[in-house]
C-alpha cells in the first residue's frame, strides 16, 4: 500500500467566495476543504497540460515543424473555395 502524503496551506478568499464554498458543501455534503482541494487539483492539471503544450510547441519551433501562417491561409482559402464551388452546383 502507498502512502499518500499532503501539503497543507492557507489561503484566502473573498467573503463571496466563501459563502459560496460553504453553499456548495452543504448541498454536496462534503467539506470544504475537499471541494478547495478537488479545485485546486483540477486547475494545477489543467495549467500542467497547458504548459506541456507551449513546450511541445516551442519544441516544435526549434525542430522547425511549423507551417507558415500564408500556407495554411493558402490552403484554409482553397477549401472555402472549393466548399464554395460545390455549393453552387450541387
Amino acid at each position: 500500500m502507498t502512502a499518500h502524503t499532503t501539503d497543507t496551506m492557507t489561503i484566502t478568499l473573498s467573503s463571496s467566495v466563501g459563502d459560496k464554498l460553504t453553499e456548495l458543501a452543504q448541498h454536496t455534503r462534503r467539506s470544504k476543504s475537499f471541494l478547495a482541494s478537488e479545485a485546486i487539483a483540477d486547475y494545477v492539471e489543467r495549467e500542467l497540460a497547458i504548459v506541456a503544450g507551449i513546450h511541445r510547441g516551442l519544441e516544435d519551433m526549434r525542430a522547425g515543424r511549423v507551417t507558415s501562417h500564408d500556407a495554411v491561409m493558402s490552403e484554409i482559402d482553397e477549401i472555402i473555395a472549393q466548399a464554395e464551388a460545390t455549393q453552387r452546383n450541387g
